[in-house]
């Protein structure tokens, strides 16, 4: 199971599926170099496996020099629907 608390950057918490970077390894270009940035695949990947492990209403947020997962980070921004 990913720990998106454990890398430098949440996205590392997964297998690159682009460039096949480890969990933990920064994204390769095809020279390989390092990338930029994360590649889309990889960021689309976090996310999914991020809301599996810990549902939709949860977010990752910066704690000092670290991330801390807030199960309910999400809940506020919601659009709330209008009562009748």
């Amino acid at each position: 199971m990913p720990d998106f608390t454990a890398h430098r950057h949440p996205v590392l918490a997964v297998r690159c599926p682009d460039c096949g970077r480890a969990p933990g390894n920064w994204c390769r270009r095809p020279s390989g170099h390092m990338a930029s940035d994360f590649h889309v695949s990889r960021k689309v990947q976090a996310d999914a496996v991020f809301i599996d492990q810990h549902g939709p209403d949860a977010s990752i947020e910066r704690i000092g020099d670290g991330w801390a997962v807030d199960p309910c980070g999400r809940v506020g921004i919601r659009p709330q629907q209008e009562q009748p």
